[in-house]
This record gives structure tokens, C-alpha cells and sequence, in this order.
């Protein structure tokens, strides 16, 4: 435990030095648009935890801000990762599908997703379905690609391996072909859920009237700076922490999985 809390302090103090040299510099210049960060701090308790104990001090800001957010962004990771997968492991099993899709998976991957939100838009209208297919579209393309490399390079002896034992068809996909392409699985997932945030407020900035987005843009617009960079902090720890977590999951879980692959 004390190794833990070591380990942690080791690596806090740069951020917190940042921090006091942010509050240091913007006190005394005194920029409007660059607030101090115990302004921004106050703005967003303010803003979104202020309410009543029974909401959890949450405020109607809070739940307008952070619930359409949150839903957008994991309703189109999980979509992602279902959809992203599956192709994945069928263009990773069958070369002659690949040969017909993976060019077209390519040409999808190079078409930068804000260019397709007034597509979006058009077809779905403002709204949570235009959100989800802009994370979707923009997000699912290194989850495919990192499934397929992962089935591809399944080691031989674990599919030799279970020729002999007569495991095949979907036993063997879900025995030995997904656990050994885990990890690659993994750091696919972990590179679109950066990339979902992105596309989350991105979208809900161009058409939305709730979530950070349309937060960081009202915010904007009404000359609230301090409330503009709580949600800008609000985003990036956020981001922070969805990829330690994914960082963890990498971290202990090779082993792991080529453990149950090779069982």
C-alpha cells in the first residue's frame, strides 16, 4: 500500500506544480479568457454539483450536460465494439472475404469524420441518433483493424492444437481465436474510446442543444469562460481516466488471456 501511494505522488507533483503555476500566472495577468483554476473549479461546482443531497448535489445542468454525453458516447463505443469486432474477426478468418472488404475498410478510414456530420445530420436530424452514427463511423475502424491483425496472428500451435482435439467452428472462435487475439482487441478499443470522446463533443457541438458540447459552445457564446474550461477539464479527465483504465486491462491482461487460449 505504501509502495502504492509512493508510486502515485512520484508521478502527481508535475501535475500539481502545473496547476499552482496556472493560478500563480493567471491571478496576477488577470487574462479573461485564461481563468484561474480556482475559478474554474468554483464555476463548475456551481454549475453542476450544487444540487440537492438527495440528487447526489447533482444540479439540472449536471444531468442536462453529462447524461446526454455519457450516452452518446458509450452507446456508440459499445456499437462500435460490437459491429467493429465482428467484422474484424470475419476479415481476419477468411482471406478471400478480406480481399473483397478490406479496400473498402481503408477508403472508410481515410474519410475524416467531421465531414460527414452534415450527412449525418441531413439523414438522422439533430438529436442522439446523429451523435451515435458520427462516434460510430469515426470510431470503428481501428477496432476492425486491430481484430483482424489479432486473428491473423493467432499463433499456429493453438489452432493445430485444437484441430487435433476436434475443437473447431465457433468452440474454437470463442475458445481459442478470441482469447489469443485479446490483446490486440484490446488496444483497438482503447484508441476508439479516445476517439469517441473526440467525436462526442465534436458532434453535440454541431447538433445539439444539451451535453459538453453544446455546453463548451453556449459557454462560449455567452462569455462564461470559467464554465467553458470546467467543461473542458470536465472532458479531459474524463479522457484520463477511461484510458487508465484501458491501460490496466492492457497491462494485466496478456497473460492472462494466452493463459485461457492455450487451455
Amino acid at each position: 500500500m505504501r509502495r502504492a501511494v509512493t508510486w502515485a505522488a512520484s508521478r502527481l507533483w508535475l501535475a500539481v506544480l502545473l496547476v499552482w503555476l496556472w493560478e500563480l500566472v493567471t491571478t496576477r495577468v488577470g487574462e479573461a479568457y485564461f481563468p484561474p483554476p480556482s475559478q474554474i473549479v468554483a464555476a463548475g461546482r456551481e454549475l453542476w454539483f450544487s444540487g440537492p443531497p438527495e440528487r447526489f448535489f447533482l444540479t439540472e445542468d449536471a444531468v442536462e450536460d453529462f447524461g446526454p454525453s455519457l450516452l452518446n458516447l458509450f452507446a456508440g463505443w459499445l456499437l462500435t465494439g460490437l459491429a467493429g469486432i465482428a467484422l474484424g474477426v470475419a476479415l481476419g478468418l477468411s482471406r478471400a472475404f478480406a480481399g473483397y472488404v478490406e479496400p473498402i475498410v481503408h477508403f472508410g478510414r481515410a474519410i475524416p469524420p467531421p465531414t460527414l456530420i452534415s450527412v449525418f445530420l441531413s439523414v438522422f436530424a439533430l438529436g442522439t441518433s446523429m451523435q451515435v452514427a458520427t462516434i460510430v463511423f469515426g470510431v470503428i475502424w481501428p477496432v476492425v483493424l486491430n481484430t483482424m491483425d489479432g486473428v491473423r496472428t493467432v499463433d499456429r500451435l493453438y489452432l493445430d492444437s485444437a484441430e487435433v482435439f476436434g475443437v473447431r467452428g465457433l468452440r474454437r472462435l470463442r475458445r481459442i481465436v478470441l482469447p489469443a487475439a485479446a490483446p490486440k482487441i484490446i488496444a483497438g478499443l482503447r484508441i476508439s474510446i479516445g476517439l469517441a470522446l473526440i467525436l462526442m463533443v465534436l458532434s453535440e457541438m454541431f447538433g445539439s442543444k444539451h451535453g459538453i458540447g453544446a455546453h463548451l459552445v453556449d459557454s462560449q457564446r455567452d462569455f462564461e469562460p470559467a464554465a467553458m474550461w470546467a467543461g473542458i477539464v470536465f472532458v479531459g479527465l474524463l479522457g484520463y481516466l477511461l484510458n487508465a483504465a484501458f491501460t490496466l486491462a492492457e497491462r494485466r491482461g496478456p497473460g492472462r488471456y494466452r493463459a485461457r487460449a492455450a487451455t
